[in-house]
């Protein structure tokens, strides 16, 4: 049987099209539908799901979406299907899964199985990307805002280019260092095209740590043109360095992202690595 996970509150999309999509769903046959009321349900739907001996799990949402089901799928033999209705959706870019409803659901419905890796932060999975200092910050006041999409997150981005002071930290137990922002990545963008680590592969086994160092607002734009037109490795103010396990020593009660979504470190130590072909995607 194949259960649907949706988030309605994803995305920017009107009544009316999630109306039709729900009647697209329910026209499918042998098939369950979840839809989530708040944060972490859809994790809770899936394992429900998977005792409910689920032959195929769809993920309707964004990435904080996708990356609740998947959690719950990893080191099983259930794959993942994604309909990204989110407001990056960098998962299913990275895969090159089609962003539109429709097509994105015959794809979850009739595509292949491939497995990919999975990345771990302490006792958190992550798919995409995780990270502190600034991208961490932006999450957070993106997330405190009313309203989702691509625009409220430049707005977000801006508003905290401004205030924003570098972070220090310390990479396997070494010196303290001030960096502007320090994200692990398993796949090679934070989503919306922004390509943090342009050549990050979901199946070498490895992750890439990419590190930027303290800069000028000017030269902030200039690394936002290099996220975009995937050449931020070449900038001189970026170091990226691949890695299966990294230990990250920060501060208790700070801003961290996994996938996008906003949280708070609950400890001084960072523990990150990766899981090879943990999980397995319909793509």
């Amino acid at each position: 049987m194949i259960h649907f996970i949706y988030n309605p509150n994803a995305g920017t999309q009107n009544e009316l099209q999630k109306k039709r999509w729900m009647a697209s769903l329910h026209a499918i046959p042998n098939s369950v539908i979840w839809e989530t009321t708040k944060p972490l349900e859809a994790n809770e739907f899936a394992k429900k799901a998977l005792e409910q001996k689920a032959t195929k799990i769809i993920a309707i949402g964004g990435d904080g979406t996708i990356n609740e089901v998947a959690s719950a799928l990893t080191e099983t033999t259930i794959p993942l299907g994604i309909i990204p209705m989110g407001s990056g959706n960098g998962l299913a870019r990275h895969l090159q899964l089609p962003l539109q409803f429709d097509t994105a659901l015959a794809r979850a419905l009739t595509g292949k199985e491939v497995a990919i890796d999975v990345g771990t932060m302490n006792d958190r999975m992550f798919f995409c990307t995780t990270g502190i200092g600034f991208d961490a910050a932006v999450a957070s006041r993106f997330a405190k805002g009313s309203s989702r999409g691509f625009i409220n997150y430049v707005k977000a981005t801006i508003y905290t280019l401004f205030k924003y002071k570098p972070i220090e930290i310390s990479i396997n137990g070494g010196p303290r260092e001030k960096v502007f922002s320090l994200t692990i990545a398993n796949a090679n963008q934070f989503g919306s095209n922004a390509y943090i680590s342009p050549y990050s592969d979901l199946q070498d086994a490895q992750l890439e740590m990419v590190s930027i160092q303290p800069h000028s607002i000017l030269k902030a734009g200039l690394l936002a043109i290099r996220l975009f037109n995937k050449t931020i490795h070449a900038s001189k103010k970026v170091s990226i360095h691949t890695l299966k396990h990294i230990s990250i020593q920060y501060k208790k009660g700070r801003p961290l992202h996994i996938d996008g979504e906003s949280l708070e470190t609950d400890r001084d130590n960072l523990a990150i690595s990766i899981e090879p072909q943990a999980l397995l995607v319909i793509v």
